[in-house]
């Protein structure tokens, strides 16, 4: 090296500061690069984004690649300043460390940080290409490589860390949350809700989402038969349950397309009614909901009663319950939530808690009671009078109304509202 030309050692310099920036940038890049992404660029057979996978796939050997080139190109870097320093500078041995310092700057400033910093916000830009660069480099340095990373494997096992079982980690159920609200501005709200119902469904029961037993609309079989015939006319629901006296007294339920085209015969009676029955389906109340919509399917059946483990009626769930599950609660703001002026929130206390959250992008207990009435009484320990004041769980709230049995009305105050997208 001491024959070669001033020019010459200049610009060996300049090429190993650049490869110097290669290495750098591109270990970056390819650490940086998103691992979902590059699954899809795979699948659509992108030839950059296979060497890459398959490079990743065995991070010791590309590390240890990427490691043997950068030290060589920064001690030929060293080594060329010396010389550049002496020849230019013989008598004056201090200039060689101002050399070296230089050097270090340059290199840090050239081949670290700027080519890193464009690595790691444009990782796809150099990792794709130098990934053709890697995979002969591999093959021609292997048994250097191969040598190191005994030694790095030996002490990676001492931490127990088996690199050759290292592979595409997958996302927790919560991370894949995360992923999803951070997707939220590239698609549809209504497919954003739909994926996070989707996502509740491992955890929901069919008791997070039935119709409580005080809501439920059955036909009472010893009512008067003229109260009965107007119930059905009346009625805004395609299927009810027909009981005796009490809901767990069920007979079976009645699909009312079938009775309405008897209903104005001159013989039509309640044994008629009886004859159209279809058996009850009883579901207990810790009954997953994903497993329940395989049931409803495999069964063909829509509609069953919720039972606890006393068999005592707890519920009701039809399918478009556990379809709303996963395309989201239709909660309008003149329904259950209610935007008023002054950013407050009129809730009806009937809501459940998974609805709620759901709507209001709150995090509200759901281990407990499944309605909001339910949290409150439970937070309260008693039912609370109407213009009570309390916070739940950190949300100010103010009941507004209620009768002897339960609360009816909320209005949520603005401290920690957030108005949904």
């Amino acid at each position: 090296m001491n024959d070669l030309s001033l020019g010459m050692l200049v610009g060996i310099l300049v090429l190993m500061l650049f490869l110097s920036a290669f290495f750098s940038g591109s270990e970056t890049a390819l650490m940086a690069l998103n691992r979902y992404r590059l699954r899809h660029l795979v699948k659509l057979k992108h030839k950059g984004a296979i060497k890459a996978q398959r490079l990743l796939q065995r991070p010791d050997r590309l590390l240890g690649m990427i490691l043997l080139g950068n030290i060589f190109v920064n001690t030929v870097a060293a080594s060329v300043v010396t010389i550049i320093a002496i020849r230019l500078y013989p008598e004056q041995e201090s200039n060689v460390l101002i050399a070296d310092g230089i050097l270090i700057l340059v290199t840090l400033i050239f081949s670290e940080a700027t080519p890193k910093t464009y690595a790691a916000v444009r990782p796809e830009t150099l990792a794709f290409p130098s990934a053709w660069v890697y995979v002969p480099l591999l093959r021609l340095f292997y048994p250097v490589i191969e040598f190191v990373n005994i030694f790095v494997n030996l002490l990676l096992r001492l931490f127990r860390i088996d690199v050759k079982a290292h592979g595409m980690e997958s996302l927790s159920k919560d991370e894949l949350k995360v992923v999803i609200a951070e997707a939220e501005s590239f698609m549809p709200a209504r497919y954003h809700k739909m994926l996070m119902g989707i996502l509740d469904l491992e955890s929901a029961t069919v008791e997070d989402i039935m119709t409580p037993r005080n809501e439920i609309v059955g036909i009472d079989m010893e009512a008067p038969l003229e109260d009965i015939v107007n119930q059905i006319k009346t009625s805004p629901h395609t299927r009810l349950p027909v009981y005796k006296k009490s809901i767990d007294r069920v007979i079976g339920f009645l699909h009312l397309r079938k009775v309405l085209v008897l209903i104005n015969h001159g013989d039509f009676d309640k044994q008629m009614i009886v004859s159209l029955l279809s058996k009850p389906v009883f579901i207990p109340d810790t009954t997953p909901v994903h497993a329940q919509m395989v049931k409803f399917k495999s069964e063909k059946i829509r509609i069953g009663l919720v039972v606890d483990e006393y068999g005592d009626v707890e519920g009701l769930v039809t399918l478009d319950d556990l379809l709303q599950e996963i395309v989201g609660e239709m909660i309008t703001d003149d329904t259950m939530v209610r935007v008023q002026g002054d950013g407050t929130y009129l809730v009806d206390a009937n809501i459940t808690v998974r609805e709620l959250n759901r709507f209001m992008q709150w995090e509200l207990p759901t281990e407990g009671p499944k309605t909001l009435n339910g949290l409150i009484i439970e937070f309260m320990e008693t039912i609370p009078e109407a213009g009570t004041s309390i916070k739940l769980h950190g949300y100010p709230l103010e009941i507004i109304k209620r009768d002897g049995m339960a609360v009816k009305l909320v209005k949520f105050l603005p401290e920690h509202s957030t108005k949904p997208s």
